[in-house]
């Protein structure tokens, strides 16, 4: 694996310096007030950059509304140390406020065995981070295993199956949608559309890699897939205010749709957020369906 970040222009990797620096200190943090062994002994093990900026494909155009965010892998020595809130909230957020960091950052947390089981399987997101992945910090002797072969017959079924399962929930989600609207339930109908949208995202990661990460952020999930995908791009527009408007308030919805009274979308908005996840949901079948055409031929079946 890579271990450097020359080929980035010195603002990114600055930035990402002062990421790295803040997700140590809140770690650290974080786990001295832990009170089981597992987690006060915790530790980062490897920070990985994956994505566009480690792979050099990275846009940078935020007066447009296009600007990769930096993806990073934090690789920690037990599974109790995954999880978010308890201990990477505070990172996250701290990351979010600093005016020295100029880009969006995604982080997603696995144990050293959950990575080393991902690349044992041969599971692709795993085994281009191994291939693509730049390390930004390493704690010695704790290395990642190395990258098996996943049969193509394997990766056609496990594709085929995430694909059928996981485009029926769209499409569920769509058509509750529609009846929440044509119901005036527009709060419920803006729920459900950020489910609409987060199970398109899942489906096309798990038909290209066969993974998906635990998260609700569909600012995030559109980041991943679009870094393997920019056709998926066509379905959100950025060149508008009001195209980036609709995105945020469909974000936003997951949590304020339920729980803020001060959450409002009207019924206009919700019909083009509801255009922009069917051409999302469109998009995300005929890519899958080439990608399963592709595994298909590979498996010779």
């Amino acid at each position: 694996m890579k271990s450097d970040i020359d080929h980035l222009p010195t603002v990114q990797q600055d930035e990402l310096e002062r990421v790295q620096r803040i997700l140590m200190a809140e770690f650290a943090e974080a786990i001295a007030k832990a009170t089981s062994p597992s987690r006060r002994n915790g530790k980062i093990l490897k920070i990985i950059l994956f994505g566009s900026y480690a792979r050099g494909d990275w846009v940078d155009e935020p007066a447009n509304g296009y600007q990769s965010d930096f993806d990073l892998l934090i690789v920690v020595n037990h599974e109790d140390l995954t999880d978010i809130a308890h201990y990477w909230y505070v990172a996250e957020d701290r990351i979010l406020r600093d005016a020295a960091i100029g880009r969006p950052v995604n982080i997603i947390v696995h144990s050293l065995d959950e990575v080393n089981q991902g690349l044992k399987r041969g599971e692709y997101f795993w085994v281009d981070i191994a291939r693509d992945g730049i390390l930004l910090y390493e704690l010695p002797r704790h290395p990642l295993a190395s990258p098996m072969p996943l049969t193509s017959a394997d990766a056609y079924e496990m594709a085929r199956a995430y694909f059928s399962e996981w485009l029926t929930k769209v499409d569920d989600a769509i058509e509750i949608t529609e009846f929440c609207i044509s119901k005036g339930k527009l709060k419920d109908a803006a729920f459900t559309l950020h489910q609409a949208t987060e199970r398109a995202y899942i489906c096309f990661l798990l038909v290209r890699t066969l993974y998906f990460p635990r998260s609700h952020n569909i600012k995030f999930l559109r980041s991943l897939a679009e870094g393997s995908e920019p056709r998926l791009i066509e379905a959100w527009p950025r060149e508008r205010r009001i195209d980036r408007r609709r995105f945020q308030l469909l974000k936003r919805a997951y949590v304020e749709s339920r729980y803020s009274s001060a959450y409002e979308i009207s019924v206009e908005e919700l019909q083009a957020i509801l255009r922009s996840i069917q051409a999302l949901r469109d998009i995300v079948e005929r890519v899958s369906l080439e990608r399963l055409a592709e595994l298909k031929a590979a498996a010779g079946v």
